[in-house]
């Protein structure tokens, strides 16, 4: 009897462990469209690596998106919805606005519609294409994704406060804003990391050049050497349309540059500077000043968060074009 409810023990400890580890990636898996579409994901990388051949920024553009997508209500293609009417849509919150690579989207999911019609989800498409763009100079992918995402319905501008981490955030606020998706503190840091490609808005980073505490001060976190640079590439008061390199001199290039950046308190954003006030977050920065610290842990917590509240198996729906929800 013992030896018999010891095995039932195990078997249902067993069950569990296969539940919580299918459920770490929402249903996702690899190859998903191996049979509906086997050709989908080369088509996608081959149409984001022609863009990405003559836009060096497309990766930039498309992982920010991506990350902008996740971190409101799950990856559910739902950033790429236009407004309807008066009603307005994730794209016109103000950390929105600046977004840049919808056109992209757009074309790979024509084409991929063409091959395989009404099989494909805008969320899929963006997942992939933004690890395409990315990889595109390494010529391999730098990270798998796991596909199987359906979209969803609903865009709300609204729904962007509070959910989508601010360049202006201290630590703790990172910190909540990640475990409410499930993101660790370790996942914080290396996700950081992507700010190694790209370029930022004078107006995400001026108040710690011009008025840090309401005195006319600047930020003492701040390199002041840098900082005096900063100056001079964004006047005050800030002009709106003016951009700076994330990480200085490395903006085009995907790699661990980022981290020797913040450990030199040369951050561009307040949240970089936050990383270096946490013991654990700090430590986690020195560990990641080269890439091949850096590159398989960037993979690993990229793909935990492409898997942020994912709507899969009936839920959602696939949608025809990215910008619209389908009518019925």
């Amino acid at each position: 009897m013992n030896a018999r409810k010891g095995h039932l023990i195990l078997l249902l400890t067993l069950i569990l462990v296969v539940a919580c580890n299918a459920d770490d990636d929402g249903g996702l898996k690899k190859d998903f469209y191996k049979k509906s579409c086997p050709q989908a994901e080369k088509l996608v990388r081959d149409i984001t690596w022609s863009k990405a051949q003559t836009d060096p920024t497309l990766g930039a553009k498309l992982l920010r998106v991506h990350y902008h997508d996740c971190f409101v209500q799950g990856c559910d293609g739902s950033i790429l919805l236009d407004p309807v009417g008066t009603n307005q849509s994730e794209k016109n919150a103000v950390p929105n606005l600046t977004l840049a690579g919808f056109d992209v989207i757009d074309d790979i999911k024509t084409q991929v519609e063409q091959a395989c019609p009404n099989t494909v989800s805008c969320a899929d498409v963006l997942s992939l294409a933004a690890r395409d763009a990315v990889s595109f100079p390494f010529k391999k992918p730098m990270w798998d994704v796991l596909t199987g995402r359906r979209d969803g319905s609903v865009s709300l501008a609204s729904n962007v406060a509070g959910n989508l981490p601010s360049p202006f955030a201290d630590f703790s606020t990172l910190a909540q804003i990640f475990s409410k998706k499930g993101l660790n503190v370790n996942d914080l840091v290396v996700l950081s990391g992507a700010h190694t490609i790209g370029v930022a808005h004078c107006g995400t980073f001026s108040r710690r050049l011009y008025n840090f505490t309401g005195k006319g001060d600047a930020d003492p976190s701040l390199d002041a050497a840098y900082a005096g640079l900063l100056r001079s590439q964004c006047p005050n008061p800030a002009n709106p349309a003016t951009t700076v390199e994330m990480d200085p001199q490395s903006s085009l290039s995907f790699d661990s540059h980022y981290f020797d950046t913040v450990m030199k308190n040369k951050g561009l954003f307040q949240s970089d500077a936050a990383l270096l006030t946490n013991q654990g977050a700090a430590k986690v920065v020195q560990q990641l000043q080269s890439p091949d610290a850096f590159f398989p842990k960037f993979a690993k917590s990229v793909k935990k968060m492409g898997a942020i509240e994912v709507l899969t198996g009936t839920a959602g729906e696939i949608r025809r074009q990215c910008r619209v929800v389908n009518q019925s």
